[in-house]
């Protein structure tokens, strides 16, 4: 078996056979199949495609190169969740001492942001002194103590999708749906949970821009959990808007910390709450309401343990930006769109996400939202608040938001999207 042979087989648009992927997989891995040669056979699989069986084969050959964890020992069901990425997506947050709280053990993987999207361990690293890294017994751990736990995937946990997934970023190639798909649930099966809930976003923001691609990627991903015997389910959601009222790292976590207190934005809390009772439902596990959780304290007495378990101090003041800078409305009517992209791509600017994964992140960076779709509004009105402590970005961050921000004429007639705008399962 060669590499050349193999991406010719895909460029002219015939299929991989089971041999040929393991093969390249496997032979990737190792570094006997060259960067060049990967890229040239991602790109193909871009262009080209790939069937359901091809896509099932890629997906198990990348779990197979490396280990598989197992929380069986734990003796109480598991859930998860994975979210394709949006601008003020800190649900994972709140939603994992939810369902802790409730009665499942939530081993969630998680990572960092890049671009305009937010990521989970960049937030919650900048609680002092919390801890991303943990050995798989320090998450067998705290998954015992606290019966949650949100860490960075070791390096042992599908490596094959490691290596492929940086080619991916500087090749063009991360919008294939096969390698999507492929990349998400080799991490996920390997990770060893019993049932996964999938958020799909939509919109602007997200990486699928419309709903029949999002549709295609859910249903992918749906399949390949299902066959790998995992309960899998999957919700497509709206990010044409920002989630909640802020986006930067802890901006967010402030108002997570909120929604676990039995306040926080209306929107946040649906979707935590309808996430939770996928979770719980896919995980088997009836009882306890996610709502009653949030209302009695309980999920906050989770998050709590759950921070200290990695090291953090949950009662420590977060840090704030040293320089803030407000956009004020230009007109008086009806706030028609507040673009989830633009909002994405001025907290990144800010100093809230980074261009490559080594660049560092500013903790108290983003955008504070006042105003959301439906608002009226009066001209001079705030509608944002950045922050960051480097006030240079200021400008460069304003540009972004240029056509993100609409203002129609007073009494103007809005209609908001729903969060949840579909189900497969």
């Amino acid at each position: 078996m060669d590499a050349p042979s193999v991406i010719r087989t895909k460029r002219d648009r015939g299929e991989l056979t089971d041999g040929q992927i393991d093969w390249v997989i496997d032979a990737y891995t190792r570094g006997e199949v060259a960067d060049e040669q990967m890229s040239a056979l991602a790109m193909a699989i871009l262009l080209n495609g790939m069937n359901l069986r091809e896509i099932g084969r890629w997906t198990d050959a990348m779990i197979r190169s490396g280990e598989r964890m197992d929380f069986s020992a734990l003796g109480v069901p598991t859930a998860d969740k994975h979210s394709t990425g949006g601008v003020g997506d800190k649900i994972t947050l709140p939603l994992a001492p939810l369902v802790a709280a409730c009665g499942a053990a939530v081993p969630q993987l998680s990572g960092r942001g890049l671009g305009h999207t937010g990521g989970t361990l960049d937030k919650l690293e900048s609680i002092p002194g919390w801890r991303a890294l943990l050995s798989n017994d320090e998450m067998m751990t705290v998954l015992r103590d606290t019966g949650a736990v949100i860490c960075a995937a070791g390096d042992g946990l599908a490596p094959a999708d490691k290596k492929l997934y940086a080619l991916r970023d500087v090749t063009g190639t991360v919008e294939a749906i096969p390698l999507i798909a492929s990349s998400i649930m080799s991490k996920k099966i390997a990770e060893g949970t019993g049932a996964l809930v999938l958020d799909v976003k939509v919109g602007s923001g997200a990486f699928m821009k419309n709903i029949a691609d999002a549709r295609e990627l859910a249903r992918t991903m749906v399949g390949l959990g299902t066959n790998a015997g995992v309960n899998t389910v999957a919700l497509l959601t709206d990010m044409s808007v920002p989630l909640g009222l802020t986006a930067g790292n802890a901006l967010e976590v402030r108002e997570s910390v909120e929604v676990l207190a039995g306040g926080g934005p209306a929107d946040v809390v649906e979707l935590t709450l309808a996430l939770a009772r996928e979770m719980l439902d896919a995980a088997g596990v009836h009882g306890k309401d996610p709502a009653d959780a949030l209302r009695d304290g309980s999920a906050m007495d989770h998050w709590r343990r759950m921070i200290a378990a990695q090291g953090g101090n949950p009662d420590a003041a977060l840090p704030v930006a040293k320089e803030q800078h407000q956009v004020v409305a230009a007109s008086s009517g009806v706030l028609t769109e507040l673009d989830a992209y633009a909002v994405g791509v001025c907290a990144w600017r800010l100093g809230a996400g980074r261009a490559r994964k080594e660049d560092p992140v500013q903790a108290g960076a983003g955008v504070e939202i006042h105003a959301k779709p439906g608002a009226t509004v009066t001209a001079g009105q705030p509608l944002l608040t950045l922050h960051t402590d480097t006030p240079e970005r200021f400008d460069y961050a304003m540009e972004a938001l240029a056509g993100g921000i609409r203002i129609a004429e007073p009494g103007t007639a809005f209609t908001p999207k729903p969060i949840v705008l579909d189900r497969i399962a």
